[in-house]
């Protein structure tokens, strides 16, 4: 093949690459093609797609790369970025995780810009190694990795006073930031967010378990897409199935991620299996989760029929957002019992004219006895 024909060839492959691409990527949905295009900004190096890390006395910040916002980006749609980190990986030093921050800021002017560009900044932390330090290693794949979510409402909060979460300084998480556009249509920007961790290394703290509880909804798996004509309780209809759909030990089809309709709705959940409690332990911290509309989200004791915490969240009024999620918080603790039924009740008010995304999960943080006694014998021989 001479070489004139064999370029023609490869031009004429090229193209026919660049049009199945361009037809693959036009019927991918949102939130994938936000995936598809932040990956080829940064690997193009089209805007900036390096993480910064610096530290202070009291705290570790990291910045984001930037994030291209140039379409509508409801919850769980927006472009993300997310790495492997450690807080000082020149020492290993016994650290205390006491508060988290997330913020958005313009990539050019590093100024502040509205909240409301945040969908969720998470912390999820490496099982294998964390749990392995302190030789608990039953605690491995006994719930999601996760430590802690910020999320749209909720974008800073506090552990409570002698209180944390221990963390060594040379031990691996993962960190993810995603952005969230709920109103802005008519221009361009590129944010960045900013996460920053409050640490401390007090000798005194005492250290809290995460469980995370949220909300699940059947729906009729063979006709996911529409209300089951029969009497199936709080059914609902999922975003879709690929994701957050889970069953029930009856085989039924759960969605943690479903549409509510114009109006008011109000969706329960019996979350006793989730919380698994084996022994009475003491509840010091709760943080929501929530999407806009959201109006009312509680934890219930169903036995003793009391309410353990009751969250009313703020929307915006005259935009798509909310504007405040109140997180729990308790030095002294409230008791949660193994022998007690516990739910979640959420109440929503859609006051546009379409159907919306909905989820809702807290994030529970426990006082951790058993964990108390590890970090008590590791401080006593340091």
């Amino acid at each position: 093949m001479s070489l004139k024909k064999g370029l023609k060839v490869f031009s004429i492959l090229c193209f026919v690459g660049l049009v199945i691409g361009v037809i693959y990527y036009f019927n991918l949905s949102n939130r994938h093609k936000a995936i598809v295009k932040t990956r080829i900004l940064h690997a193009l190096n089209l805007i900036d797609s390096e993480w910064e890390k610096n530290s202070s006395v009291n705290s570790f910040t990291f910045q984001s790369p930037s994030l291209l916002i140039d379409n509508i980006y409801k919850s769980m749609e927006g472009p993300k970025a997310y790495k492997y980190f450690t807080l000082d990986d020149t020492k290993s030093e016994l650290l205390w995780i006491t508060g988290l921050d997330v913020s958005a800021i313009h990539n050019k002017t590093n100024t502040s810009i509205s909240n409301d560009f945040i969908c969720h900044m998470n912390i999820d932390i490496v099982e294998q190694e964390h749990f392995g330090r302190w030789n608990l290693l039953n605690r491995i794949g006994s719930q999601f990795p996760r430590l802690i979510s910020l999320s749209h409402g909720i974008e800073s909060s506090q552990f409570p006073e002698g209180y944390g979460y221990p963390i060594f300084s040379d031990e691996s998480f993962f960190l993810t930031t995603q952005a969230l556009n709920h109103n802005i249509t008519d221009s361009t920007i590129q944010i960045k967010h900013n996460v920053s961790i409050d640490i401390s290394k007090s000798k005194t703290i005492k250290p809290l378990k995460p469980k995370t509880v949220f909300m699940m909804l059947p729906f009729d798996i063979n006709n996911p897409y529409e209300i089951p004509d029969d009497d199936m309780q709080n059914a609902c209809i999922p975003m879709e199935t690929k994701n957050h759909t889970y069953y029930n030990a009856n085989g039924q089809a759960l969605s943690g991620h479903w549409k509510i309709f114009t109006g008011k709705q109000t969706f329960k959940t019996n979350i006793t299996n989730q919380l698994a409690l084996k022994d009475t332990m003491s509840l010091h911290k709760a943080i929501p989760h929530l999407h806009p509309f959201a109006s009312q989200f509680t934890l219930v004791d169903k036995t003793s029929d009391s309410i353990i915490y009751n969250c009313f969240p703020k929307n915006h009024k005259d935009k798509i957002g909310l504007g405040a999620t109140p997180d729990f918080t308790s030095k002294t603790g409230v008791l949660l019992y193994p022998e007690h039924e516990y739910e979640l009740i959420l109440k929503t008010n859609n006051t546009s004219d379409i159907d919306q995304d909905m989820m809702a999960s807290m994030f529970l943080f426990f006082y951790d006895e058993e964990m108390d006694i590890k970090v008590k014998a590791y401080n006593n021989g340091n």
